[in-house]
């Protein structure tokens, strides 16, 4: 891949504002699903995804679950300041962040950061007959975000019953509305299950758990890996030469029963979201990255931007036969990986080999990796969809793109 021949202002388009889907469908599978196929389009119901995978194809899904990281809170004043919790940082790892009592550290973003100069701000309500007090503190700035401290009385809470009484789901900002109670629910996943996320995976909207037992009974397998998706999901690419942009870092949670899913089923593997296919390139990358040094420590197992570029490709059956031959020599069976790769243009997909997508963005990394699996027919793909009443971004229709 030819980093220097992506010009970002090639994968730019109109997105009127009336084609944002700023709510569900009231059923999930009811939504649009466009197909494309070699070249051809055609659309149908998204119920009828099943129509489109065989016997022993696997699907892979992304089962992070959205927190509720989005505090309000109030300056003596009355001036509103938001606190946007990104990732935890003391602890470090998010399960036991959730866990702790009395106090955690997170990376946030500050929305009217100017009005908060110093000192600590606080929150007082009563949630099921006990009073509840939540403290914030700036620590330090790190690039765009903080380091807040967020303490709590009564402190035999944890971090997780804090999320649930006081935060607010974190819908995307180009919806324009504030979250609904609704939302709960619908800006999930119905096999969501591991928190973590600040953004939904949102292809993963239109499955039921009716698509998932016709495609179990069909024989059609099923995969699951954890990608904690980060706010930089939704950062613009403000560059025009795609070198100059920092690609966010995401956690990756995969497992040895992952690998040899891969292994077995790896002739047909359809990526459910952008997010599962960012996860299945890393891990493809991180065997390969075994297979130059077989005794590399589990903790520099993380994905540099560009470091695909340095690592010498396998075939995919290689890739993943080494990081199964790893995890069995040094008795890991959970692997967490921290990655920054970034599919563009040029990239070759190594294991995802079908993705279902939403419509997204322009000038998106999302688009960029469309783009990447099937060249610049996005173009044709996009013009098809704004022509035909599709709805776009998370709440949008979705689209099954076969190479």
């Amino acid at each position: 891949m030819n980093k220097a021949v992506v010009n970002i202002d090639d994968f730019d388009y109109i997105l009127p504002d009336e084609r944002i889907a700023r709510f569900p469908l009231e059923k999930r599978d009811s939504s649009k699903l466009l197909v494309y196929e070699k070249g051809r389009i055609h659309e149908t119901i998204f119920r009828n995804i099943v129509d489109y995978l065989s016997k022993d194809d696997l699907l892979v899904f992304n089962n992070t679950r959205v927190i509720q990281s989005r505090f309000l809170f109030r300056k003596h004043t009355g001036a509103p300041i938001e606190i946007f919790c990104l990732e935890p940082a003391d602890p470090p790892d998010y399960q036991q962040s959730f866990r702790n009592k009395r106090q955690v550290i997170w990376q946030c973003l500050i929305g009217n950061a100017k009005r908060w100069k110093s000192g600590p701000l606080e929150k007082t309500f009563t949630y099921q007959g006990r009073k509840i007090t939540i403290s914030a503190e700036k620590l330090e700035r790190q690039d765009t975000a903080w380091l807040i401290r967020f303490s709590w009385e009564p402190d035999d809470l944890t971090f997780t019953s804090i999320l649930e009484m006081a935060g607010l789901i974190p819908i995307p900002p180009y919806l324009k509305r504030e979250p609904v109670p609704k939302d709960k629910e619908t800006y999930q996943t119905v096999y969501s299950s591991v928190d973590g996320s600040v953004a939904a995976p949102t292809a993963g909207f239109h499955f039921t758990r009716e698509i998932l037992d016709i495609m179990k009974k069909n024989g059609v397998w099923v995969s699951e890996l954890t990608l904690h998706v980060g706010a930089g999901t939704f950062r613009p690419l403000m560059v025009t030469d795609i070198r100059s942009h920092i690609m966010h870092s995401e956690h990756i949670y995969f497992n040895r029963s992952n690998i040899s899913e891969l292994l077995e089923h790896n002739k047909k593997i359809t990526s459910v979201g952008t997010t599962s296919a960012r996860s299945l390139e890393t891990i493809y990358w991180v065997g390969c990255k075994i297979m130059q040094d077989k005794r590399i420590d589990p903790e520099h197992l993380a994905l540099r931007q560009w470091e695909d570029q340095e690592i010498h490709p396998l075939s995919k059956e290689a890739s993943l036969e080494a990081l199964l031959d790893y995890s069995e020599r040094n008795a890991i069976i959970d692997f967490h990986v921290n990655t920054r790769l970034m599919i563009v243009p040029g990239y070759r997909y190594h294991l995802a080999d079908r993705i279902i997508t939403n419509f997204h963005q322009p000038k998106s990394t999302l688009l960029l990796m469309v783009s990447a699996l099937i060249g610049d027919n996005w173009k044709k793909i996009y013009d098809y969809a704004l022509n035909n009443d599709f709805r776009f971004l998370s709440y949008g229709d979705s689209s099954l793109l076969i190479p």
